[in-house]
């Protein structure tokens, strides 16, 4: 018996030979340039040459044990399914608690508050900035009063809530905290996520505040807030979505979303954390993209990444430290105004992507999202492909079902390589917070978006329905219009409660606020003392502002 290996070798260069070659020769159509959606090559076959299985152990294992590249449970969704998360919010909060509460019954397991973007960047529906924004992006929140009517009959001790804020996180986890109080629910059984990653702000997205140092300060405190009072928050989500969204490569959303988790590790243990005491609660965020192996090995390659970087960089002993629990979206971007209905067919192949990856929640995106805010039922067809994935395709009886197929393993393993590369020139630059303030994450971003949509412009890369199979007989009539009104009504709200609210307990923590943010005590209890006494939110942050200062970006060219 001779090498295996060289046997199989011998035999694939003859079949390269003697098949593959005359056969292209014959049919030249059949061998363009392929590549993925990030421009990695794809060789026309994949077989064991090009994984090596010696090294199983070390780079797959078993399910539930490092490096947990074949899913952080031992179980997975044998055990339970993930968290059927649709994101949702609208217009004023008794909007948006309707759509919650009518979801929950529909099937959801868990709420994820959409934002309008005056409470994303801190100001109140009656500021000047905020005027033609309120409740167009999401649901306004201005006030404790605003959080309590979203969030009424909602049973905060078995529905988790997650959150997309950022800038103002802090905030608006306590408006939550405060309401659970006034529901009698102990904070210790209190379940959720924010978001809370202000680097991805800067480098993608931008609803930014103050600048970075401040805002670690904020997410740090948060951090030791949440250990002592809420034990089962997660008290960030580290967001690799919208470095996707603004056109970075799948390698480049691993890389960018790793070296911000790096940061706010470094962050918390110079504030004096110990790293095993808030790691177990960190938490991601993914997009699923329209490349379908390129994304489950993305997925994968995170996870063992993640586990190296805490093993080893951060010496954590806790093995939750080392698991990379994330949430997955859709990729809205890759929605299409043109013929939307083809989106459904978009989103449930990104969806079984992220269930193959071995997400923990899931958002699928509605059909309709490319025009406006999703209708009702939209809404309810996008948490249907979930539903149908969940208990009709079979996917979910075997952990890890793509496990060993050697076109994803080798995936796995080149992304994997090409996000270290980035890792490697981040820490070379300084960490994440140096390379984002040189312009240098939002150049790849920008360079990587520039040639996919040169691609697009060109042909090369096929957009159902905008650059072939195009038609021109759409229909939009069926869309979500937001009533222009609701800024009016929203501002009269806003002004009762400020006549409702006693002034003197405003000031007093206020000033509390304001001398702690001077000061190095931790900011999340004077903020709490603030949104009981209905402080609003851009009274709150108006006074950080005057500490903190604004954040001003950088030039990018």
């Amino acid at each position: 018996m001779g090498d295996p290996k060289e046997e199989l070798l011998a035999a694939y260069r003859q079949w390269d030979k003697a098949v593959l070659k005359p056969f292209v020769r014959k049919s030249p159509s059949q061998e363009p340039s392929f590549e993925t959606v990030s421009e990695m090559p794809v060789d026309p076959l994949y077989t064991p040459l090009d994984w090596d299985s010696s090294a199983y152990l070390d780079k797959l294992g078993f399910p539930g044990v490092a490096p947990y590249t074949r899913g952080i449970y031992p179980t997975m969704y044998r055990g339970r399914l993930w968290t059927m998360r649709q994101y949702a919010g609208f217009g004023t909060a008794e909007e948006s608690n309707r759509r919650y509460r009518y979801l929950l019954e529909q099937g959801q397991t868990g709420l994820s508050v959409a934002f309008d973007l005056p409470t994303q960047m801190g100001y109140d529906s009656d500021d000047p900035a905020a005027d033609g924004e309120v409740g167009k992006v999401g649901v306004a929140i201005d006030s404790l009063a605003d959080m309590e009517i979203l969030l009424d009959g909602i049973p905060l001790d078995r529905v988790s809530v997650s959150m997309t804020i950022n800038a103002p996180a802090a905030i608006l986890l306590l408006m939550v905290a405060a309401v659970a109080e006034k529901q009698h629910v102990p904070l210790e059984k209190l379940s959720g996520t924010i978001q809370n990653d202000i680097l991805k702000e800067y480098a993608a997205r931008g609803t930014y505040i103050f600048p970075p140092k401040p805002s670690m300060r904020l997410i740090t405190d948060t951090f030791q807030w949440c250990a002592k009072n809420l034990p089962s928050w997660n008290t960030i989500s580290i967001s690799g979505y919208h470095i996707r969204e603004a056109g970075s490569t799948a390698a480049q959303e691993i890389a960018f979303t790793l070296a911000n988790g790096v940061a706010y590790v470094e962050a918390a243990i110079a504030a004096g954390l110990a790293v095993d005491s808030f790691a177990p609660r960190l938490s991601f965020f993914f997009n699923a993209h329209m490349d379908f192996f390129e994304e489950v090995a993305k997925f994968r390659a995170a996870r063992r990444l993640w586990a190296d970087i805490m093993q080893r960089r951060f010496k954590a002993k806790d093995p939750r430290s080392w698991q990379l629990r994330f949430h997955t979206q859709t990729a809205g971007s890759t929605l299409t105004a043109q013929q939307p209905d083809n989106n459904v067919v978009r989103v449930t192949l990104q969806a079984l992507s992220a269930v193959l990856g071995g997400t923990q929640s899931l958002h699928t995106n509605s059909k309709d999202e490319a025009l406006a805010l999703p209708t009702e039922m939209s809404a309810r067809l996008a948490l249907r492909t979930q539903q149908v994935i969940a208990y009709e395709s079979g996917v979910t009886t075997t952990v890890d079902p793509l496990g060993g197929s050697y076109y994803v393993e080798n995936l796995t393993d080149r992304l994997e390589a090409l996000a270290k590369t980035y890792l490697q020139h981040i820490d070379e630059l300084g960490g994440a917070v140096e390379a984002i303030e040189q312009g240098y994450v939002q150049r790849e971003i920008q360079d990587a978006a520039w040639r996919f949509q040169q691609k697009i412009e060109h042909g090369q890369r096929v957009i159902v329905g905008v650059n072939r199979f195009v038609t021109d007989d759409e229909d939009h009539r069926d869309l979500l219009r937001v009533d222009a009104a609701l800024q009016r009504r929203q501002i009269a709200k806003l002004a009762h409660i400020r006549q409702q609210r006693d002034p003197a307990a405003v000031d007093t923590a206020l000033a509390w606020l304001d001398r702690a943010a001077v000061g190095g005590e931790n900011l999340l209890d004077p903020l709490l003392a603030a949104v009981k006494a209905y402080a609003t939110l851009g009274e709150m942050v108006r006074v950080l502002k005057r500490h903190f200062g604004q954040y001003r970006p950088p030039a990018v060219l």
